[in-house]
């Protein structure tokens, strides 16, 4: 049984955590008892003010999307500072994913042709309603969808990833990313069904050439190639239930304990989602409300009926309390707010300036690896792409070409100032029994410095 190493801003954390690109998950219990999640940044993501004030943007944005009744996000409870670091806090579990189930769980059954199909559909339906707001995920792979307690799919992460590193919403990447995820689904969950695995895969030719409702559409017509009572989640439910308990049983044995983490005090602790505007009342009776359940009060409650573009009009802003905090630290940290927006103002304000003086991106090296270990039976091979830039803001267009495909993929990224490293990822689903030897070419399209062209290439073995 896990045991507690802390507490912030009303939720408790436990010993399990884990680490993605944004930095490290908690397992967290909210303030009312219900299981929930809390990520700590990577610090060196979010040093830049910049940087921060997007991460505002971005979960406001999210915020705005669940209260309008976008219901496949998972919803997020707060966005904080404490002790030098910033959290997210979900009002919700973040775990298991689809990563987790399609990995090989003793004792556990995969999840079926009819679990693959829920998932796939409950995605679709959610990132059309985030496309119509003019929004993007940006980071969907199986590690970002999010399998709930009652069976449904919820997305993770949504607009943190584009946030951090500075890319407009991409909604191509996102629809690119789904067919991906189709593709792996029907190499794994479906790989006992030839017809359901035959309808992904048509489903992910869909997306790709005419979009993701088109695609929707596609898996609905096929629905007769799927196994009996697939509308009613119960094996996914079943690989859920008994996942969670082998999960449970060999937690604490597949981790050493973490470090405890004092309390931190409470007027440590400042919420992101709002700071004072100019004009603002500081002795104005502010309220700070932690945890699920926190409501916030918006004009965009009918945003996605007419698939219009989301509103400009902000909601009301949450009011701030620090609950039995003398009124001199709330003074004190009203003002204190005051001055790090100012702050955070000029710094984006100098480096729209630096960026738009900046020289052209250029790319001088490229280099691509693959897993050196022999992959195994359903396997999604990770192909890593590292591109070395000059550090100047731009968009690179780079082409993937697999040695089992003609057609290639071309994809288009935008990069922020002051990084000279970006990292593409190529998913890569094997299915089918025997040997094979797949090679991946990155070619970058855009820019090219003196015309020069760089591409690199990988190799990875399959063995079932």
């Amino acid at each position: 049984m896990n045991t507690d190493r802390g507490g912030l801003a009303g939720f408790r954390l436990t010993h399990r955590t884990w680490t993605d690109e944004l930095g490290t998950w908690s397992s967290a219990v909210a303030a009312d008892g219900r299981p929930a999640g809390a990520l700590s940044f990577d610090p060196r993501l979010i040093g830049d003010p910049a940087t921060r004030e997007r991460l505002v943007g971005a979960v406001v944005a999210d915020r705005k999307l669940t209260q309008a009744g976008v219901t496949g996000l998972v919803p997020i409870a707060d966005l904080i500072a404490a002790q030098g670091e910033v959290w997210l806090l979900t009002a919700e579990p973040v775990n298991p994913t689809v990563a987790d189930l399609l990995s090989e769980t003793p004792g556990v059954p995969r999840p079926d042709a009819g679990s693959a199909a829920g998932v796939l559909m409950e995605i679709a339906q959610t990132l059309l309603a985030v496309h119509a707001a003019g929004l993007a995920h940006g980071a969907l792979h199986p590690g970002t969808v999010v399998i709930a307690a009652d069976g449904s799919a919820r997305l993770a992460e949504r607009g943190l990833a584009d946030a951090i590193h500075g890319r407009p919403p991409a909604p191509e990447r996102d629809v690119a990313a789904w067919s991906s995820l189709a593709r792996g689904l029907a190499a794994s969950w479906a790989a006992s069904s030839p017809g359901a695995a035959g309808l992904f895969e048509r489903a992910a030719a869909t997306a790709s050439t005419h979009g993701l409702a088109p695609a929707r559409d596609a898996l609905l017509a096929g629905r007769d190639l799927l196994p009996p009572g697939f509308d009613t989640r119960d094996r996914l439910l079943e690989t859920l239930h008994l996942w969670t308990a082998y999960d449970a049983r060999t937690r604490d044995g597949r981790q050493a304990p973490a470090p405890a983490l004092p309390a931190p005090d409470e007027g440590d602790i400042v919420t992101l989602l709002h700071v004072p505007r100019s004009g603002e009342s500081r002795t104005e009776d502010v309220v700070m409300r932690f945890g699920p359940g926190v409501s916030v009060e918006t004009t965009a409650a009918q945003l996605w009926r007419a698939g219009r573009d989301q509103q400009q009009t902000e909601p009301p802003s949450d009011r701030l309390r620090v609950l039995g905090a003398p009124a001199r630290r709330r003074r004190r940290r009203t003002a204190v707010s005051s001055v790090v927006l100012a702050l955070m103002v000029v710094a984006a304000l100098v480096a729209w300036l630096l960026r738009s003086s900046a020289v052209p991106l250029a790319v001088t090296e490229l280099d691509v690896v693959a897993p050196k270990k022999t992959q195994g039976c359903g396997a999604t091979v990770k192909i890593k792409g590292l591109l070395t830039t000059n550090g100047s803001a731009g968009e690179i267009r780079y082409q993937w070409k697999r040695s089992d495909r003609k057609e290639t993929i071309e994809q288009t990224d935008t990069v922020a100032s002051g990084k000279t490293s970006h990292e593409v990822i190529l998913q890569w689903s094997v299915k089918g029994e025997g040997s094979f030897k797949g090679t991946a070419t990155l070619r970058l399209l855009s820019p090219l410095s003196d015309g020069k062209k760089l591409q690199d290439k990988a190799s990875f073995n399959f063995k079932c």
